[in-house]
């Protein structure tokens, strides 16, 4: 029996089970919920219900892993790329560049996700995760160093379908776009195809999605924008973006199979051209600006001087 401490008010129970049963895997825990053997308050609760404090939660016996065991290590060489992605840091958070390819966090076959390497990098501060991007889009990845900045970005995310904080990408969208911004304002739904593979269609049952593409160059034909979203749906980017009939270069999953081949034989673009490049919102009650970015990376802005050139 746990009693929820005060600084963990607001927490959902998967993350203060991940939190408390630290080494157990994520799948086991999220078996136990399912089957009822989680408890708050002597009743059974989902795993996204919001905690209070002072509430008190059951965790069943289970065999905790034993600390001494040897346990896999995050490889040095992504330690030293995750060192040089950092783009900033202060007593409250961290924000790196992460690279294409890496998942915001492990599990389901995947060893280590970006919070468990920066873990293993930072072993003396106490980090989570505030958001999460794609594994195949590259970008501003903030992680909260102190409970209290993680609540303040987590109920931002919340206000408004997360308009708290101003979320800004770059993509490289397939032909030729209208000029000016172009809005959209469609619901998206997330199904699971045959082995589990997530796949957001737009669909009038989904949830409320809004993003808007700007326009900044045209390059050979395509169109390179800013887009900036007001909800932060899974893979809402690039399924608007195919909805609109304008999808990422690159996208193996919304994307057209021998447009990617083409950008990649004329342009040697081989990943989703798609970048999380800033973030900007408030926090201490709205006394403190954060305006945090991302360059684009060595190998996209060689497709641009591709296409440009």
């Amino acid at each position: 029996m746990v009693t929820v401490p005060d600084d963990r008010d607001g927490q959902r129970l998967d993350n203060f089970l991940l939190g408390q049963l630290k080494g157990v895997p994520k799948s086991l825990i999220y078996k136990l919920l399912r089957s009822g053997q989680v408890r708050v308050n002597g009743g059974r609760v989902k795993a996204e219900r919001k905690l209070v404090a002072g509430e008190v939660v059951r965790i069943p016996p289970i065999s905790m892993p034993d600390e001494n065991a040897e346990r896999p290590e995050v490889a040095q060489g992504l330690l030293k790329v995750l060192e040089r992605a950092i783009v900033f840091e202060d007593a409250r958070l961290l924000a790196i560049n992460k690279p294409t390819g890496l998942a915001s966090h492990g599990g389901s076959g995947i060893r280590h996700g970006a919070i468990e390497a920066m873990r293993a990098l930072r072993p003396n501060d106490n980090l989570e995760l505030v958001h999460r991007l794609d594994r195949d889009t590259s970008g501003l990845l903030v992680f909260a160093k102190k409970r209290s900045a993680l609540r303040e970005l987590q109920a931002l995310l919340r206000e408004d379908h997360g308009a708290g904080i101003e979320k800004r990408y770059m993509a490289l969208l397939v032909g030729r776009m209208p000029d000016g911004t172009m809005h959209v304002d469609a619901p998206l739904h997330v199904g699971l195809r045959q082995g589990g593979e997530r796949h957001v269609q737009v669909n009038p049952q989904g949830k409320p999605s809004i993003s808007h593409f700007k326009v900044l160059q045209r390059l050979d034909g395509h169109s390179l924008c800013e887009v900036r979203i007001e909800t932060g749906r899974t893979h809402q980017i690039r399924v608007h973006a195919q909805h609109i009939g304008y999808p990422v270069a690159g996208d193996e999953k919304y994307g057209d199979e021998t447009v990617n081949k083409r950008f990649k034989t004329k342009y040697g673009l081989k990943r989703l051209f798609l970048h999380a490049a800033s973030l900007k919102f408030r926090l201490n009650e709205g006394r403190d600006e954060y305006v945090l970015d991302a360059p684009l990376s060595d190998d996209l802005r060689q497709v641009l001087d591709e296409m440009a050139g």
